[in-house]
């Protein structure tokens, strides 16, 4: 069951295969046209293409259920894939009893082909366990670090010397990260070790504190993968990697704050997860060498904690992230978190609390997407008030990165070409 859930369907390979099939079946629909069927048939899927424009229309620019703009290869699939369905339903009409049978399997196919090209421009669900909210990843061994070892004087890359054994890749897993402090409901934590980790006598790395998206996972593919090719570049050596669940199992959109609604998520991050760092990973022990980071809401949680937080993190990276707590909804999170004070709900933003204060020792990276309209405001907002309070900022926007996938793998990428240096990992 778990190999199955570790499909990919999100690769080229899965999606040209999905269309070969897709496009197989539309043709079958057309075998043995007569005039009076190709005029049923095209009337079928030019009324269900404008359907499926109209959902996407209604969906994106007049409910805005997903508070970004979609590419135009979303609207492609989904106008596509409704004009299919419109040819499935029509052939049912004054047809043969083998183009219904040919109809009725179609209909899934192309149900099928429409989800994983609207899933793959996305690119956030690269495997089947993914898509469906469930993570495929296993329990990972740790090595309880050594309170006693010293840690060298000066950046690592200049006195790391990797073993001919080391790995080529890191590891990733998960850990169950007890909530002792906070008590909030979290999912279990994906945890990435990379080469230099997985030695006989590995050295004091960098922690880094990645928190995903909101509806999401605590998924640690997107940072090893990133992670793996600096590694590949840097003699093994990289950050070690928390992927934590600021959002739990419900997936709510909690402001990253402690509340009686929510729990105590900014007390689980910032004390319970790095609790169990300290306890439990070889970890560098200094605020230059930690980074709490974020994507989309994660971000927003990651600026917040680093501003309220700046004798713990010394670095931050904000992907796409919101301007402030519950910016896709402040007037309902106004009347049910802050009871209609809009004073106390100020307080709570990244740029209210850093006005007046400075923070001169601190790398803070932002990355938006830059068609990402809502959110490039965000960034650009955000990155100017972080400047104006002495962080020492790199604001990038990712070509046509949308608010998907792309997004989040560059911002990655950015992130640690910033920090990399920063953190003693290369020159």
């Amino acid at each position: 069951m778990n190999e199955l859930l570790k499909l990919e369907i999100s690769g080229p390979l899965v999606m040209t295969i999905a269309v070969a099939i897709g496009a197989g079946v539309f043709l079958l629909l057309f075998l043995r046209p007569s005039a009076r069927w190709v005029v049923t048939a095209v009337t079928g899927i030019a009324v269900a293409a404008l359907l499926g424009w109209l959902i996407v229309w209604l969906v994106e620019d007049v409910m805005d259920v997903f508070h970004v703009g979609l590419t135009p290869r979303v609207w492609f699939w989904a106008i596509t894939g409704f004009g299919a369905l419109g040819l499935s339903v029509v052939s049912f009409r004054h047809s043969p009893r083998w183009r219904k049978v040919v109809a009725a399997l179609s209909i899934p196919v192309f149900l099928l082909v429409t989800a994983l090209g609207i899933n793959t421009e996305f690119g956030l669900n690269k495997t089947l366990g993914s898509a469906l909210g469930i993570s495929t990843e296993g329990a990972i061994q740790l090595s309880k670090p050594d309170p006693d070892a010293s840690v060298p004087a000066g950046p690592l890359w200049q006195h790391w010397k990797p073993p001919a054994n080391m790995p080529a890749k890191g590891e990733v897993g998960t850990q169950v990260i007890p909530a002792t402090e906070s008590g909030f409901n979290a999912r279990p934590a994906g945890i990435y070790l990379p080469p230099a980790a997985l030695t006989e006598n590995p050295p004091h790395l960098p922690l880094y504190v990645l928190m995903m998206g909101q509806p999401g996972l605590p998924d640690p593919q997107y940072v090893s993968t990133a992670l793996d090719e600096f590694a590949a570049k840097n003699n093994g050596l990289a950050p070690i990697a928390i992927v934590a669940d600021q959002i739990g199992p419900d997936e709510n959109d909690n402001l990253c704050l402690d509340t009686p609604k929510y729990g105590n998520v900014e007390k689980y991050i910032n004390v319970d997860v790095v609790n169990w760092a300290k306890a439990n990973l070889n970890i560098l022990p200094d605020r230059e060498h930690w980074t709490i980071a974020g994507y989309s809401n994660g971000g927003q949680c990651a600026i917040s904690f680093a501003a309220k937080y700046p004798t713990m993190w010394g670095n931050v990276v904000d992907i796409s992230g919101e301007e402030f707590p519950g910016a896709e909804d402040p007037a309902g999170n106004l009347k049910e978190i802050f009871g209609g004070n809009q004073a106390a709900y100020d307080a709570q933003k990244p740029i209210n609390i850093m006005r007046g204060k400075q923070f001169p020792d601190t790398t803070a990276v932002f990355t938006v997407g830059s068609d990402d309209v809502t959110y490039v405001a965000a960034a650009k907002a955000v990155s100017a008030a972080a400047r104006e309070s002495g962080m020492t900022v790199t604001y990038y926007e990712v070509p046509n990165g949308g608010h998907v996938g792309i997004a989040l793998n560059a911002g990655l990428t950015k992130g640690f070409d910033v920090l990399y240096p920063r953190l003693g990992l290369s020159r």
